[in-house]
């Protein structure tokens, strides 16, 4: 049986690497769920998500043989998740991606075993982690937060987390998705 792709996206600042850490640090050992690196066009000491960092070029190489099952633009930088995803799900394995809201509204919900996660916090919560984090300067922090509500992802299986709160309290949240057989509640808020 074809393992579930859980897609989780969101806006800039909303934790979604730091929950993704952490949930994967709380799996049990053995547990069928394996995280996807993600490919970037963004120098590897940049701080952030541990990515696999590539030049324009090298990206554009990989696009062009086919070597992304997802790619999109985003920053001003170029995103890719490799094609061995599909191997992955093939071997029964649930796939953890965190993708991009706009490329998973244009691929339309990506597949029907796709488990869409929103990870979201409030606006002044998401200002002061892009503040902290000091990765962008203040126009790119603002663009990101212009960008914060620029996309609403209106799909009936999608499950909302809001990181507002501890980050244990978060990736348990994430965990016990992962544990679920299936998706049927349009959300599940967290204070």
């Amino acid at each position: 049986m074809e393992g579930s792709l859980v897609y989780v996206m969101g806006p800039s600042g909303a934790g979604k690497d730091s929950v993704l850490g952490h949930a994967r640090t709380l799996l049990p050992p053995g547990a069928p769920v394996v995280f996807a690196h993600r490919y970037i066009t963004r120098p590897a000491d940049s701080g952030g998500e541990n990515h696999v960092a590539l030049t324009r070029e090298e990206f554009a190489t990989r696009r062009a043989y086919g070597l992304f099952a997802y790619h999109w633009n985003a920053h001003g930088n170029e995103y890719g998740v490799g094609r061995e995803i599909h191997d992955w799900r093939a071997a029964g394995l649930t796939v953890v991606v965190s993708g991009s809201r706009d490329h998973f509204l244009r691929t339309g919900g990506l597949d029907s075993q796709a488990r869409p996660v929103l990870i979201t916090a409030p606006a002044e919560r998401l200002r002061q982690r892009l503040a902290g984090r000091g990765r962008e300067s203040a126009i790119e922090a603002a663009e990101r937060l212009q960008r914060a509500d620029a996309y609403e992802v209106d799909d009936p299986r999608l499950v909302t987390i809001v990181n507002d709160g501890s980050l244990d309290d978060a990736a348990a949240v994430f965990l016990r998705l992962l544990a679920r057989p299936g998706w049927t509640d349009a959300a599940l808020r967290r204070a």
